[in-house]
């Protein structure tokens, strides 16, 4: 990924953390962390990983809503950051924490077994 990218995928990180939770009013949508944005070297794609607290449904519940709006965050994001043309948005979950704190508990197991 270029410098370019990285720099716009960053500002967009931080765009898209507050019109998810500002501007958004959609009852499905429940706390979400967006927690990383990846943008494709031209700068016409963006992957936007998230976290949402709660269990199976509620995250799907909020992947769809996130589905549903994403024209009103894209035009958003176009308003916030000046580019020539806004990524496109793809949303994602994050699943590094969940295998993070898996391996946690895996860890801890196995030094409570010693």
């Amino acid at each position: 990924m270029s410098l370019r990218a990285n720099r716009v995928g960053e500002q967009m990180k931080k765009e898209l953390s507050d019109i998810i939770g500002r501007k958004i009013k959609d009852p499905r949508i429940g706390f979400v962390t967006v927690t990383d944005v990846q943008v494709t070297g031209d700068l016409q794609q963006a992957t936007v990983y998230i976290t949402v607290l709660g269990g199976d449904k509620q995250k799907e519940g909020t992947l769809l809503a996130l589905e549903k709006a994403k024209g009103f965050i894209r035009s958003e994001v176009g308003h916030r950051i000046r580019l020539r043309k806004t990524p496109e948005l793809s949303f994602a979950f994050d699943e590094s924490i969940e295998y993070g704190n898996r391996i946690e508990t895996i860890i801890k197991e196995i030094n409570t077994d010693k």
